[in-house]
């Protein structure tokens, strides 16, 4: 539907966006450290760090040669396996353009939890909706649909620029288009079915972001970019003493 570029939206609460960056950082070294590897090597990772249902649920089991992790730590290692460039280049693109803003809204701790959460509902909703599936779910699309939820509900009026349709450069409301971006993910959740895109991921995913940025938030932070106005105490000045006309002030004894 369409590419974030960038928006307009500076930091407030924190001076860099550590978390974010480190998330993509660890990503990027991930996929080109099992893409370049031998294609047994990175087929035992998807395998053994995806996210499969069926493992998950106990209607098949792993071999033991690619049980590399618990199964319940592959709701979170899931998210750090790409398929190819595009889809990681898709997925920290999100990433970097609105997880800087989430990540000053929450706080550099709240927003890593906030984060992995995420990915975590995505992969439990995929997971509840196809428990029988040996295909292993693969990409931070769950955790990166958190965090567009998260955006929208902090920053609904900030223009960020886009390119629609994959080539028209616009600048608009982010509620215009995340909103538009999330009714296709629902719409799409409802009518794919078995699609090759995870559309009940990305769905786990909005829910988990919409809920928990309420919950995680840092305090002063406000919602859809209304501001807290914080009363003020006034200080009322005290009238100075008036002396009347023609009287003189009383001796001060004592040495000067």
């Amino acid at each position: 539907m369409f590419i974030p570029l960038h928006d307009a939206n500076s930091l407030k609460r924190i001076k860099l966006q550590y978390v974010t960056i480190g998330l993509i950082a660890v990503n990027v070294l991930i996929y080109f450290f099992t893409a370049f590897g031998a294609e047994q090597f990175a087929l035992a990772a998807v395998y053994g760090l995806g996210y499969i249902p069926s493992v998950v649920f106990d209607y098949v089991e792993l071999p033991p040669e690619l049980a590399v992790v618990p199964e319940d730590l592959t709701y979170i290692s899931y998210a750090f396996l790409h398929g190819d460039l595009f889809h990681l280049g898709g997925n920290m693109l999100f990433l970097w353009v609105f997880g800087d803003n989430v990540e000053d809204a929450l706080g550099h701790t709240k927003f890593l939890i906030f984060y992995l959460l995420c990915a975590v509902a995505g992969a439990l909703l995929h997971g509840l909706v196809a428990p029988e599936s040996q295909v292993p779910l693969i990409g931070a699309s769950g955790a990166i649909a958190g965090v567009v939820a998260a955006y929208l509900i902090l920053h609904p009026r900030v223009k960020i620029w886009i390119l629609a349709f994959g080539r028209i450069p616009l600048r608009i409301p982010a509620y215009i288009t995340l909103m538009l971006w999330i009714l296709f993910q629902f719409a799409m959740f409802a009518i794919a079915g078995d699609d090759q895109v995870s559309f009940a991921c990305h769905v786990g995913g909005i829910l988990a972001g919409a809920v928990l940025v309420l919950i995680l938030r840092s305090r002063d932070v406000p919602l859809f970019d209304r501001e807290i106005v914080t009363p003020r105490a006034v200080v009322v000045e005290q009238p100075s003493a008036v002396r009347p006309v023609g009287v003189e002030p009383a001796p001060r004894w004592g040495r000067q």
